[in-house]
């Protein structure tokens, strides 16, 4: 993949919201009537709706404005300081007087939600709540790459005021991408693009979706009806499909699916994202899909960095070598993650000098104790103090490449001291493997993994017999 190295400015525009979850357990029933009785032991609230795409783009370092209409309540309030964590400014945020502020509350009993309540207003907002956000745009307009128009159907996306919003970016030619809400799509019409799942976009065009033919008469009715440049629906575990000047599947590269709350969020954002880092259209939607391919790995409305990005796309194709050769502050980054992501995180070490079937053995032993393995590499001038001023015979770029190779390595780490302690304290494995020629002695490290395994050497293997074996057939010849 293409790195993306800009940082886009991007806006924003629809129902803000916010997610508010109840965590407890339940363990009766209540005696005055037929329901669970819910011991709430944690509280918590994310961005939701609109705010759940800022989430996304902030995840992705996109630069963020954002604008909607909240009330003049409470949870107007708990929404700015959920901006703020993520350094996007409320400025632009309209008080209407009387309005409620969206805020969905779900209470959570033994990782099952039991009960959904929400306290909003739908109404459309104010003339003059719609008239304030058309001057905020034609004052700002120019410093956009993109605008996102998130529609939940909670009245901030009137249709006069989107016509209008998709009438000045046009005109000051500002890509619109619409998450659209409804079955009438009308008022979206001139927008760049719109991301319907196969869903909407039946109920949208009425349509049955059900092969090819007609995914195709679906995209074609959207792309003529809403006068779109690209065409696009999103099919779930089966990718995307886009319609530009033929019908294109991106297919899905998601390997396991937990949740899919939230991963349309995830698609429109990092479009808007790529197209922002001057990527084709194709080019963004296979971005989109390996995004999404993350965030459904994950519980609950979720995003994807870059990294976790690159990293997925490295982990599904086994990219080239060199990517999975990091620096110290490279996996420090990458351990953290696969920490909070309960991932088991296994070390080793070695010089692995001139590698044999006995090292590819004892890798492939040691990555069968966790899910990822990690192996640290003496660099030359470590090896050299170990091993004498003839060794190593492969420099460590060599060593470290070969090594980064092999299946059963994630990755791999070059460290210049004599032992590993400062590269274990930075990766905090759960597991810490050595050779069974340790047994009894202490390992460095050991006092930071979770446990020891020794591993046993596989019988007449070893770098030092090799060298051997090469200098008497030198010394013989």
């Amino acid at each position: 993949m293409i790195k993306l190295n800009k940082k886009p400015n991007i806006l924003v525009i629809g129902d803000l919201m916010i997610d508010h979850y109840l965590w407890g357990s339940c363990d009766r029933i209540s005696p005055e009537a037929p329901v669970q009785v819910v011991n709430v032991k944690k509280e918590s609230s994310v961005l939701g709706g609109a705010g759940n795409v800022i989430n996304n783009l902030f995840a992705l370092g996109a630069n963020v404005d954002v604008i909607s209409v909240m009330g003049d309540d409470t949870v107007a309030n708990e929404l700015k300081d959920l901006l703020e964590k993520i350094e996007v400014s409320s400025s632009n945020l309209i008080v209407e007087k009387n309005r409620k502020t969206s805020k969905k509350s779900r209470l959570i009993a033994s990782q099952q939600q039991v009960l959904r309540y929400d306290m909003e207003s739908i109404d459309d907002i104010s003339e003059e709540s719609s008239n304030k956000i058309l001057e905020n745009l034609k004052v700002n307009i120019k410093k956009y790459n993109s605008i996102i128009l998130s529609d939940y159907g909670k009245g901030v996306l009137t249709t006069n005021l989107t016509k209008e919003i998709i009438k000045i970016a046009n005109k000051n030619n500002i890509k619109i991408l619409v998450d659209p809400k409804g079955k009438d799509y009308s008022k979206y019409k001139g927008s760049y693009t719109l991301t319907p799942n196969k869903k909407e976009a039946m109920e949208a065009t009425n349509i049955n979706i059900k092969d090819e033919k007609s995914l195709i008469k679906a995209l074609e009715d959207l792309k003529q009806k809403c006068d779109l440049e690209v065409s696009l629906i999103t099919l779930s575990e089966n990718g995307i499909a886009i319609l530009k000047d033929e019908l294109t599947i991106k297919p899905t590269v998601a390997r396991e699916v937990y949740d899919v709350t939230g991963a349309g969020d995830t698609v429109i954002a990092s479009i808007a994202f790529a197209l922002g880092n001057d990527l084709s259209i194709e080019e963004a939607i296979s971005f989109a899909n390996l995004a999404a391919g993350v965030v459904v790995g994950k519980i609950g409305s979720a995003t994807a960095s870059l990294d976790e990005i690159y990293e997925y796309e490295s982990s599904l194709h086994k990219s080239s070598s060199t990517s999975h050769i990091k620096t110290f502050q490279e996996i420090e980054k990458l351990a953290y993650k696969f920490h909070e992501l309960g991932k088991k995180v296994v070390f080793t070490n070695g010089c692995f000098d001139i590698l044999h079937a006995g090292h590819v053995k004892y890798l492939e032993v040691a990555k069968s104790y966790g899910d990822v393995l990690i192996v640290g590499v003496n660099a030359d001038s470590s090896v050299r103090k170990l091993k004498g001023p003839t060794r190593p015979i492969n420099n460590q770029d060599d060593r470290a490449y070969i090594l980064a190779s092999l299946e059963s390595v994630d990755y791999v780490v070059i460290f210049e001291e004599e032992t590993p302690y400062e590269l274990i304290k930075l990766v905090k494995p759960h597991t810490l493997v050595k050779g069974g020629d340790y047994e009894g002695k202490d390992v460095v490290g050991q006092d930071i993994a979770n446990e020891l395994k020794l591993v046993q050497f596989v019988d007449g293997k070893s770098t030092t017999n090799t060298i051997k074996r090469i200098q008497n057939s030198e010394t013989s010849n």
